[in-house]
């Protein structure tokens, strides 16, 4: 499903990084301030900080592949190209639960800012002790991501039109709140007050980053790579794209940080007891009406439908890519790569994601707080193939063209596969042990799906993946037994617990390029759908093997 799908010249790039930051500016940056401010207290600016590093670092190994393999929701095939079927389902179902989770915590987040009106059925949206759905929310958060998911499924081509409007406009309302809110009075001593600048110690920073939606936030650098691929030049579009989105999310991120935390009342802070009890069910919506500022009230409320709206534009669509690459590896049923013939949209595809999406809402998505950690997790796991793929390409494909080539790759892509397993760590037990359950819950179905397709050797298809299975299991047993400040047992003694996770990802990125190149060896990944193509252009008269959809023993 095209964005553009009437548009054949592709994308410019000025509409890809306005999808970039359209993705980057959803729900997040209406609750991740305030949920970070609770977490971290002052020290949350730092969070965004590393969370701003650590996207940025897996944003360029992706800029690397996504370049040379410009496929529309790629980030779901780079597995099968690199190690072959297997891993190439296992991780292209972890980035399907990722990017699909994304489309209902959008209606979350607009049902709990519409808790913040001033009619009274809106009060009954929200409980006021739990600052979760009530079961009214449910119902109205279940309307609303039906309703978004529609305006997808029959105008598509319309909304992509007008995604350059809304994001402007989603970049405008947070701006102006900033400036409100300082405006109103900014208030230094709060920086240091209640415990000092990082009142919960810095670990609790380092949780920030996962838990509190900061790489929930930064997450929209994935619809660039998943929609880049329909740009007019996308080796050169997808790289400028994000680090454009990404430093200017930056930005207003640290702004919005530094807005809530300099503005919260220091009466309002110590009836709380600091940081920790500072509990919005809609941040800057309650704060700014705590502070007199109707205008920026009636504003948030509005930006709360305009944000997720806008950012669920880039969300159906990757949704859908995602299980159409699946289905085209063989994976997932053929029906469900099927796109309608007047609209353009993979409408089976769609109506699986709508499925997944009402399943998550209705049972663990009652807060946007509750949802986004374990979303968070699911991200980062969906990460983990980026800087393997460029080790296992630099090494198999030195011909392979490369528009953007990441610098010292020898040392960042085994960096960010380290800082990836330490952010994943960071998101706590049980969320490390909840997204490990979902993602290997692939390998059944792969082994399932092989067989029925009269595979006899499924430990030779299964080879280049037991590296993913390890490092999942061996990250979820060092969280369950690792510090108490991550949510683990305590068996493990803090500081020890992330050397440890840091000596396993190391150990586990060499072994995963390894397993890649041999899968190479073995002839398990298949045609490229770069090299091969290229060849086959410069060859006419040759008839090439057509692309196998599973490769058998």
């Amino acid at each position: 499903m095209d964005m553009s799908a009437a548009n054949k010249k592709g994308l410019s790039l000025f509409a890809l990084v306005m999808i970039g930051i359209g993705s980057i500016f959803g729900s997040g940056w209406l609750f991740g301030a305030g949920t970070a401010a609770q977490v971290a207290g002052p020290a949350a600016l730092v969070a965004w900080v590393i969370g701003a590093v650590f996207i940025g670092m897996i944003a360029m190994s992706y800029a690397e592949v996504g370049a040379a393999y410009p496929i529309p929701g790629g980030m779901a095939r780079y597995g099968s190209i690199s190690h072959g079927p297997v891993l190439g389902f296992i991780t292209g179902w972890a980035v399907w639960i990722a990017v699909a989770s994304l489309i209902p915590i959008e209606s979350i987040a607009a049902t709990q800012y519409m808790s913040s009106w001033s009619f009274g059925w809106a009060k009954d949206l929200v409980d006021a002790q739990s600052h979760q759905l009530t079961a009214f929310g449910m119902g109205v958060a279940l309307l609303l991501t039906i309703l978004l998911w529609l305006s997808c499924y029959w105008s598509v081509q319309l909304l992509a039109k007008i995604n350059s409007l809304l994001t402007l406009v989603k970049f405008a309302i947070p701006v102006l709140a900033v400036v409100a809110l300082i405006a109103s009075g900014f208030h230094t001593d709060n920086f240091t007050a209640h415990g000092g600048f990082a009142p919960n110690g810095w670990t609790a920073v380092l949780t920030a980053v996962t838990t509190s939606g900061v790489v929930f936030a930064f997450n929209g650098f994935q619809a660039v790579v998943n929609l880049g691929g329909a740009a007019k030049n996308p080796g050169r579009a997808i790289p400028i794209a994000l680090v454009g989105a990404l430093s200017l999310g930056l930005v207003i991120y640290l702004a919005l940080q530094t807005a809530f935390l300099g503005s919260v009342p220091p009466e309002h802070l110590a009836q709380a007891g600091g940081w920790s009890g500072v509990n919005f069910n809609s941040p800057f919506a309650e704060l700014a009406k705590l502070l007199m500022i109707h205008w920026v009230v009636v504003m948030l409320q509005f930006g709360a439908f305009i944000s997720p709206a806008g950012s669920n534009i880039a969300n159906v669509a990757s949704a859908a890519y995602m299980v159409q690459n699946l289905s085209e590896t063989g994976f997932f049923p053929k029906k469900l790569a099927q796109t309608h013939p007047v609209y353009g949209t993979a409408r089976p595809a769609m109506w699986m994601n709508l499925g997944f999406s009402v399943l998550l809402l209705v049972t663990v998505g009652h807060s946007w707080k509750t949802l986004a950690p374990i979303i968070s997790a699911a991200m980062v796991i969906s990460y983990l193939i980026g800087p393997i793929a460029v080790g296992v390409f630099r090494r198999t494909k030195p011909d392979l063209p490369r528009p953007f080539r990441l610098p010292a790759a020898s040392i960042l892509c085994p960096l960010t596969f380290v800082f990836a397993a330490c952010a994943l760590y960071w998101s706590k037990w049980p969320n490390t042990g909840i997204v490990t359950a979902l993602t290997l819950l692939a390998a059944p179905i792969a082994a399932l799906v092989l067989s029925r397709k009269g595979e006899k050797n499924l430990l030779r298809q299964f080879a280049p993946a037991w590296w993913i299975v390890f490092f999942l299991g061996a990250l979820s047993l060092l969280s369950w037994l690792g510090s108490t400040d991550f949510g683990g047992r305590g068996t493990i003694p803090g500081g020890v617990d992330i050397a440890l996770v840091a000596a396993m990802a190391l150990g586990t990125y060499f072994w995963a390029v390894r397993s890649g190149v041999e899968a190479h060896h073995a002839g398990l990944p298949g045609p490229d759908p770069v090299l091969d193509a290229e060849a086959a252009a410069t060859a006419p008269d040759d008839r090439t093997a057509p692309e196998r959809e599973l490769t058998p023993a």
